[in-house]
């Protein structure tokens, strides 16, 4: 330490206090973030203030919860702590939280996934609590195995560090079993026999991709897993959950820690709060934190900051929770899904830098559970609100769009004061709907205003020169008698950013026509006919799902070729896409495709780190209007001579393709590939129709079945959320 550790405290305190006393924001990352382009082994520097040890809570979901709660539980037990405790959690968070704390017995501190390899290899940790790896902003950070090597690599920088780790979380393990450091397993000791939802973010083994067997699961990927071929499996647990006991007000548990036993119970519900607590258990117990004083913490656990907090507003009882990814949303739906009498929730999305800019993952929650429920009311906000409003509606749900959480207490201020109202906000959106809540709460039961826009039951798309086109199917014909036949090739291996909503916006759109649908899941494994199908559906997957997906395609690889020869009707994906071509990219290796359409698909000139990503606005001959999505892919396609493409790159933001030509995917008979998720056919029904139509074309040359007319639906909502897309991102 010496001028550059004096120079960096001199330019902390001063942008303290501007920040705090002229500008009036708060002072959690910039102090830090300036502090360490002057000094950048500052954290290293201030590391000795903590007498005892520090301890980094990383981990997708739960990271500021329980960073919180083993603060308060040191602090309980007579602890001096240092904690970033606004959730700043990059290394300028955690400099600016030891630049203002003086000496302390211990720091606690939350850390991004991918930057605790900026903070750890400086700070050399006592222990890393890694909670859990889900699925989240894939447009910033890639796919998992990419967070998985950062941690990997940081801890091998700091290999005294012991990692506390999620054992029920095969992609945890996977980290503490490569890395090599002293490791602490926790998880849940017995099968909490809860419903599961329709995706998993991990399939497959961590060492050698086959795919993993479950005794039980808990929830996502977390569970008692095995691998059939090599061994891999959840490994004996150091610190278990037994005894769990979950209900609509609470849950308990009996908690066997590394050092001692624990019997914990808190005011909140769900098992991903189990891990959190089992989690904060663990660390707490291996710091000698008391049991009493970890309870004390839950007890008066009141975190003020949007997560797991309860309001009054007009005598309702109102709670706000933050969810931001898939897994996320659908754990808050099963708290939900605990109250059985009349509730209303309304769901906030933004896409800003730091949510995400592609909503895809929208597709991944099991909004349906909520379909089922008794007087439900159901709203959606944020920037992205007319995209949850669409996912929402082929879940069964009339949302209203609303602009606040004053609208949604107005639309259920006539109903009685037992309605409980939930608020679901995704990173940025959660800030000012808490604050929006505080404000209301503090009004002491004054009735919000009702907003003229509040009456809005439906979307209503603006007046203008892209309205939307009639289906344009001309046969009419009897009632079918047999069902449109559509199989989803490996809806287990390949669905990586929802895609697999294709699938459920056809089969919506055919029944609410009155044309009946089976939909074919072809698992891996699974085998299939292909002349009894009428449309194919092949999305994208990582890596890992996505070779064994090409292995199983390899064996189909006569029978697709046939069926597009014969025009069967095939809708591919990305991933899906480029496996059709001659050649594909399969992470940084060109590889044999199936040679179905003269195209290939190479590396990018900066490697797999080069990827296009961005909104996206297309011309397509399918549709009158503009086809909207987002892409993500590190590939390069290029399309044989006179092979044509899906659409032409109409917006400034797209890339398409290559990045080059402007075209998008590739149309071949009736084969539909496109680099857009979105999932693409939820935005572009003109798309989704003509891909009915053709199918159902091919119905009746295989059944004898005529191909009824496709009659007009109410699309509303999805050309609102089509215009939305076109009228932002169209350059």
């Amino acid at each position: 330490m010496g001028l550059q550790f004096a120079s960096a405290r001199v330019v902390s305190a001063v942008s303290t206090w501007g920040l705090k006393h002229v500008f009036r924001r708060p002072a959690a990352n910039f102090p830090g973030k300036i502090a360490l382009y002057v000094d950048p082994s500052l954290i290293a520097d201030l590391a000795p203030r903590l007498r005892k040890g520090s301890v980094c809570v990383v981990g997708t979901n739960g990271k500021t919860t329980t960073a919180n709660l083993l603060a308060d539980a040191l602090e309980q037990a007579g602890q001096r702590v240092v904690c970033n405790r606004t959730g700043a959690n990059l290394d300028s968070g955690v400099a600016t939280a030891l630049l203002h704390a003086g000496e302390a017995d211990w720091g606690v501190f939350e850390c991004d996934e991918l930057w605790l390899a900026k903070i750890l290899p400086h700070l050399k940790a006592d222990y890393v609590v890694l909670l859990n790896l889900f699925r989240d902003q894939l447009d910033r950070v890639g796919e998992i195995d990419r967070i998985q090597d950062s941690i990997v690599g940081a801890l091998q920088a700091s290999p005294r560090t012991t990692i506390v780790y999620n054992a029920d979380d095969p992609l945890c393990t996977a980290i503490a079993e490569r890395a090599g450091n002293s490791a602490i397993a926790f998880g849940v000791g017995e099968d909490l026999h809860l419903p599961q939802n329709s995706v998993a973010d991990a399939q497959m083994c961590q060492r050698c991709s086959t795919m993993l067997d479950y005794t039980y699961r808990q929830y996502g990927q977390l569970g008692a897993y095995s691998c059939p071929t090599c061994g891999f499996a959840r490994p004996a647990l150091d610190c278990a959950a037994e005894e769990v006991q979950l209900g609509a007000e609470g849950l308990s548990f009996r908690a066997h820690g590394p050092r001692r036993d624990a019997s914990l119970r808190a005011p909140f519900s769900g098992a991903y709060m189990v891990y959190n607590l089992l989690a904060t258990w663990a660390a707490a117990d291996l710091a000698e934190v008391p049991a009493a004083a970890l309870q004390q913490a839950i007890d008066a656990f009141d975190p003020q900051n949007g997560r797991l907090q309860e309001f009054v507003v007009g005598g309702r009882r109102t709670l706000l929770n933050l969810a931001k990814n898939p897994t996320g949303f659908n754990q808050n739906i099963k708290i939900i899904l605990q109250d059985e009498g009349p509730k209303a929730v309304a769901f906030f999305v933004n896409d800003k830098e730091g949510d995400g800019r592609d909503v895809s993952w929208l597709w991944d929650i099991d909004f349906e559970e909520l379909a089922s429920q008794r007087d439900l009311r159901v709203f959606a906000g944020g920037i992205r609100k007319n995209d949850v409003q669409v996912r929402l509606k082929y879940a069964g749900l009339d949302a209203l769009l609303v602009d606040s959480m004053a609208e949604v207490f107005a639309q259920v201020d006539d109903a009685s004061s037992a309605v409980r109202v939930y608020a679901i906000a995704n990173y940025t959106a959660l800030p000012p709907v808490h604050s929006e809540l505080s404000r209301l709460a503090d009004l002491a039961g004054d009735a919000p205003a009702v907003p003229e826009k509040a009456a809005r039951t439906h979307a209503e798309p603006q007046a203008d020169s892209l309205s939307p086109a009639a289906p344009s199917v001309a046969t009419t014909a009897s009632s079918p008698e047999a069902p449109l036949v559509v199989a989803h090739l490996f809806p287990d291996l390949l669905n990586l950013y929802g895609d697999g909503g294709n699938v459920a916006v056809l089969e919506r759109r055919a029944r609410d026509r009155g044309i009946p649908v089976e939909v074919r899941r072809v698992n891996h494994g699974d085998t299939i006919d292909f002349t009894q199908v009428d449309l194919v559906f092949l999305g994208g997957g990582p890596d890992r799902e996505q070779r064994l997906a090409s292995e199983e395609l390899g064996r189909m690889k006569e029978g697709l070729h046939a069926y597009v020869e014969d025009d069967g009707v095939l809708l591919a994906i990305c991933g899906g896409y480029q496996l059709l071509g001659r050649t594909w990219l399969l992470g940084d290796e060109e590889v044999d495709g199936l040679s179905i359409v003269d195209m290939t698909t190479g590396r990018a000139p900066g490697g797999s780190g080069d990827r296009l990503t961005g909104n996206i606005v297309l011309h397509s001959s399918l549709a009158a209007r503009p086809v909207v999505g987002y892409e993500n892919h590190a590939g390069r396609t290029h399309l044989g001579q006179g092979v044509e493409a899906f659409g032409e790159v109409a917006s400034g933001a797209g890339h398409g393709n290559n990045g080059d030509d402007k075209g998008d995917g590739v149309l071949y008979r009736n084969v539909v590939g496109t680099y857009l998720h979105g999932p693409l056919l939820p935005k572009n029904p003109e798309v989704a129709d003509a891909l009915l139509a053709r199918a159902l074309e091919r119905r009746f040359r295989r059944t004898g079945v005529c191909a009824p007319e496709l009659t007009p639906l109410d699309d509303a909502v999805e050309v609102a959320a089509n215009d939305y897309v076109f009228r932002r991102f169209n350059g």
